[in-house]
């Protein structure tokens, strides 16, 4: 038997392809790692991969809890919305601060502070609950065996925990660090904002 179901290509591109297209999350990422570098933002991405765990593990539990519990599932876009509401209203009153490239200078928060805020994240965004029953199900189709589930499960989170890291790795490096220096103070009002846009559209859709 194989490990890998035939579609595995097609779902491996289709989620890669999605990793590319911004969302909550990479907003999220960017606008702490443009402070805090990878050391303030690793925190981060583990928690961003575990929420995507936990809807992954849910899909291959039962594709179809989620789609009969319309209610829970409204509850859970409602309440995504207004975390990426607080979030992005963090990042828009942050305070103007030098970007200095000692790490040792700079207090970063908590590295469960920071899983925390990830999880949040990823739990709390309707579209990864959507995204993965959509990929694990009508993709891979009904023939696929629970080993090949979890194994492209497992591959799905490493590629999200790696690209994550990849991200927040480059954008701390200190030659693009030196580029951020003076536009710090805009790039997390903006990061802020499309956070807020977000969370407004979830909103006007399903209120």
């Amino acid at each position: 038997m194989d490990i890998f179901p035939s579609a595995f290509p097609s779902l491996a591109l289709a989620h890669f392809v999605a990793l590319l297209s911004p969302g909550p999350d990479f907003f999220l990422l960017v606008g702490y790692a443009i402070r805090y570098r990878l050391r303030g933002s690793a925190g981060l991405c583990v928690g961003i991969a575990s929420g995507n765990a936990l809807y992954i593990l849910l899909v291959i539990i039962g594709a179809s809890a989620l789609r009969r519990f319309t209610v829970l599932f409204t509850a859970i876009a409602l309440l995504g919305a207004l975390y990426l509401l607080w979030i992005g209203c963090q990042l828009v009153r942050s305070r103007p601060q030098a970007l200095t490239l000692d790490e040792t200078q700079q207090r970063c928060p908590s590295i469960g502070k920071q899983c925390l805020l990830g999880l949040g994240s990823a739990l709390l965004n309707p579209k990864n609950a959507l995204f993965y029953l959509a990929l694990m199900t009508a993709l891979l189709g009904p023939d696929v065996t629970l080993l090949q589930q979890s194994a492209s499960g497992v591959w799905m989170i490493m590629v999200v925990l790696l690209w994550d890291l990849v991200v927040v790795s480059l954008i701390g490096l200190p030659a693009v660090q030196n580029r951020l220096r003076r536009s710090v103070y805009w790039i997390e009002r903006i990061a802020g904002v499309v956070l807020m846009g977000f969370g407004l559209w979830i909103l006007c859709k399903f209120i």
